[in-house]
């Protein structure tokens, strides 16, 4: 039996209050709140649950066959819409698959995702004020999930999609990150797809890599906003440089005002991203989020958005002192003043 889950993962702009939104959804569709079933609920601890809305299955026709996918949709509080297509095959296993992999990079979905993404948009934009998605903005995983390992299979074309000779070094490269709790069970994660071979229910695994997935995507939008942002602020202080002093430590005040709240808001998201789930007892689950994690560059997108914080906090720094120093030298300019003045009243009350 196979079961290949495809996910695609959107941001769309604002937190959300999933309490809320279930209860205005209720009534109308099917909803429900994840939670880890295999585990202690202490082992894994996650302070607002995803809402899983169900959605109608759809099928799509390749080489002459038809294939029926499901469709579950996850909605997260920090801003996130995750969709999972499943297809189940219980004919198939592993082997097949290396030789003809189904929908290999996820190609021929995309037009699917894009219906399912503004179909809910549709159905849940009445229900999150400022609601907006950019459609090519995504994180994408695929996941072949079976109840029975094979070691004779070679999985490199399964996790490629491909069945190519590649060198000893990539496949290294490509089946480096396996794990295993049992004999019976591995876990392999590659950058894009990964493997799970598993006699018993691997729902629990399945939403670590998805919450690992929302983290990532998370971190990659911030990222991309503080780029945003930091073009915005190098403009708005070219732009102020060439004002008069006045209207120039006007403007600084204001683009102060822009980074100290950009900073503010950025900041506590990343760090609610960052604490998004925690794995804390369970060992095996812990290996398997945290090379998640490594294998999808986490580390390396959290570094950058701190970067780019540290550079919006050192100019707000400089601006800062730019403006202390135009009011020292205004304010030094008014004593001088004052003092002409009351130096000339003093020569002219002298002369009356």
């Amino acid at each position: 039996m196979i079961d290949i889950r495809f996910y695609r993962i959107y941001d769309i702009g604002k937190e959300i209050d999933l309490d809320w939104l279930e209860r205005a959804l209720s009534q109308n569709y099917f909803t429900a709140r994840t939670s880890f079933l295999r585990v202690k609920p202490k082992s894994i601890m996650v302070e607002a649950p995803p809402l899983l809305i169900r959605m109608q299955p759809f099928q799509v026709e390749r080489e002459g066959r038809s294939y029926e996918l499901g469709v579950v949709a996850k909605v997260y509080d920090i801003g996130v819409i995750s969709f999972c297509f499943v297809h189940e095959d219980p004919d198939a296993d592993l082997k097949s698959i290396s030789q003809k992999p189904i929908f290999a990079g996820q190609k021929g979905l995309s037009e699917y995702f894009g219906q399912y993404l503004r179909t809910l948009g549709e159905i849940i934009k009445p229900h999150i004020r400022g609601y907006a998605t950019d459609p090519d903005f995504f994180e994408d995983y695929t996941l072949y999930i079976t109840d029975r390992r094979d070691d004779s299979v070679d999985l490199v074309p399964v996790l490629m999609g491909e069945s190519i000779k590649v060198s000893p070094q990539m496949r290294e490269e490509i089946t480096r990150n396996s794990l295993s709790y049992t004999t019976d069970d591995l876990a392999v994660l590659s950058w894009d797809s990964g493997i799970i071979c598993d006699p018993e229910s691997p729902a629990d695994i399945l939403d670590l890599i998805e919450f690992a997935n929302v983290q990532v995507l998370e971190l990659r939008y911030y990222d991309r906003e503080l780029t945003r942002q930091m073009h915005k602020m190098y403009e708005d202080i070219e732009r102020a440089d060439q004002l008069s002093w006045i209207r120039r430590l006007h403007t600084y005040h204001s683009i102060m005002g822009s980074l100290m709240e950009t900073n503010a808001e950025i900041s506590e998201i990343t760090e609610k991203v960052k604490n998004l789930i925690k794995v804390t007892e369970d060992v095996y689950y812990a290996r398997v989020y945290e090379t998640a994690l490594k294998v999808f560059r986490s580390g390396q997108w959290s570094e950058s958005v701190s970067r780019k914080i540290e550079v919006i906090r050192d100019n707000y720094s400089m601006l800062s002192d730019e403006v202390h120093i135009q009011h020292s030298n205004f304010l030094e300019w008014v004593i001088i003043i004052l003092i002409t003045l009351e130096f000339g009243l003093a020569i002219w009350q002298s002369f009356s």
